[in-house]
């Protein structure tokens, strides 16, 4: 039986690495970088109009459970029809869990919100916010826009803080700009141990192994000029 067991916990785990991880449209990592300047008109986020959505995977990729997460405040800078710079903050107090995602009726989706925001996740009495500063947006050419959302144009940049931890992401996005208005829209997967987020207490922990790394990422912020 104890062969069994742990045939069982090896297979889950190699599960886990196979569904939880879509490289075709996982952001690229790097150490933080410098902020870009401010520069032209400055735009503020529409906070009822903009929104940060979130799908992660347990028991091995199987159960998926998503929600969204507020964006608490944000501005963009904007120069000849073009994003120079931006910085937002996101309320992680905020987070929500879709309740139609949460299927088994033994659980609830709000036991799950809470599970998340404690010390084994975001712990977000400590860090009730999280944070992303533009530090460069570029052209976007046809190989990074592989598994991007639909109409990218632009190559995103920016230093995205989660708990104590800061990184520079990169992702394609797709950026709008009309007179008084500009939209962000994008789709990307992080991994969240790369910013210290870790249920188990080590890789070989089980608890770890159930519950895949990767986090799919969706971004639609629209900000109005001021």
């Amino acid at each position: 039986m104890k062969k069994i067991n742990v045939f069982i916990l090896a297979a889950a785990a190699l599960i886990a690495a196979s569904c939880g991880n879509n490289a075709s449209n996982s952001a690229a990592v790097s150490e933080e970088q410098q902020v870009a300047e401010k520069q032209g008109d400055i735009y503020s986020v529409d906070l009822a109009a903009s929104t940060i959505s979130w799908k992660a995977f347990h028991k091995g990729g199987f159960a998926p459970r998503w929600g969204t997460l507020p964006v608490q405040s944000g501005e963009i800078a904007l120069a000849d029809g073009n994003i120079t710079a931006g910085d937002f903050v996101i309320n992680m107090e905020g987070l929500k869990v879709d309740s139609a995602s949460v299927t088994e009726g033994d659980k609830k989706h709000t036991d799950l919100e809470a599970h998340l925001k404690n010390e084994d996740f975001f712990n977000v009495t400590t860090y009730p916010t999280a944070g992303f500063k533009i530090t460069q947006i570029a052209e976007l050419d046809g190989t990074a826009a592989a598994g991007a959302i639909e109409g990218a144009n632009k190559l995103v940049s920016g230093n995205l803080t989660l708990l104590d931890s800061t990184l520079n992401i990169s992702f394609p996005a797709k950026i709008t700009v009309t007179e008084g208005r500009a939209e962000v829209q994008a789709q990307f997967t992080v991994n969240r141990t790369d910013w210290g987020i870790k249920f188990g207490t080590s890789e070989a922990d089980p608890a770890e192994w159930g519950i895949s790394k990767d986090i799919e990422i969706g971004v639609a912020v629209v900000a109005v000029k001021q």
